[in-house]
């Protein structure tokens, strides 16, 4: 496979595309670790064979935020095989080469800190990273990363809630590179059967505001929920019901939850 450059400017030509050819992005979620680190390359391979239009990818760690039971104990899962943020980055510099698909790491402050910050966006890159979740990154204190996420051309994706204000959620959007996480509940991950009637109106707001994709992530775990939110949204995030399946090991359900995307 030729060689790709990784970064915002990838993901961005990615999910460009997609759009462009009338297509929705659908973004699967999986614990790295989650059956030790020697699992995270063949489930990374499976996801973008399936069609997954990027992947992200949490890092283990002992305090998350917004994380439901499900993935709490992926979490824990991985955390008890001994996986680390180095051994993660290490396994993604050695077979990035084998993942077409953009990846997107979701981790916290103090892994980075403790990393390093100059030092994990270096290794960030050089192991094909695309892009970066922080949950507890405010966006005041971007600065604290600013520069080291720009000199290795990393995008920093930022989270909007349904109990933003108008001025917040323009901060937000106008602020998020590769694409705008919108939170379609007010609460931690994990399936739900029904999701807030306004949230129509919610999405209209977030995509004047927004120039990067919009994508609707937390609580959707079934093909009509992909295909109810891609009617409003750019595209999709399903973290836990992705985790289920695979603990499961139901490709079928995988595949429909992907193939939901563009059945409008």
């Amino acid at each position: 496979m030729e060689t790709i450059t990784h970064g915002k400017q990838y993901m961005q030509a990615v999910f460009n595309q997609t759009l462009e050819q009338n297509e929705k992005i659908f973004v699967p979620y999986i614990m790295a670790g989650d059956g030790g680190i020697e699992s995270l390359m063949p489930t990374l391979q499976q996801l973008d064979q399936a069609g997954a239009t990027a992947i992200e990818i949490g890092i283990p760690f002992s305090d998350p935020v917004a994380d439901g039971p499900t993935i709490q104990e992926a979490g824990k899962r991985a955390r008890e095989t001994g996986v680390t943020l180095h051994q993660i980055l290490d396994k993604l510099a050695e077979e990035r080469h084998s993942i077409k698909a953009p990846i997107i790491v979701m981790t916290y402050l103090n892994p980075i800190f403790q990393f390093g910050v100059d030092r994990f966006m270096e290794v960030a890159q050089s192991a094909g990273i695309d892009g970066l979740i922080i949950p507890d990154l405010p966006l005041e204190h971007e600065s604290f990363i600013r520069e080291a996420k720009e000199q290795h051309g990393l995008a920093l994706i930022q989270l909007v809630s349904l109990t933003s204000s108008k001025e917040r959620i323009k901060q937000i959007a106008e602020a998020s590179e590769g694409f705008l996480y919108a939170v379609t509940v007010n609460g931690i991950t994990g399936a739900r059967q029904t999701f807030t009637e306004d949230l129509a109106t919610h999405f209209e707001l977030l995509q004047t505001y927004s120039d990067v994709p919009v994508l609707a992530g937390f609580g959707i775990s079934t093909p009509d929920h992909v295909q109810s939110m891609t009617k409003v949204a750019d595209g999709v995030v399903v973290g836990s019901q992705i985790i289920q399946s695979l603990q499961a090991h139901d490709t079928n359900h995988i595949h429909a939850l992907i193939n939901a995307k563009d059945n409008q």
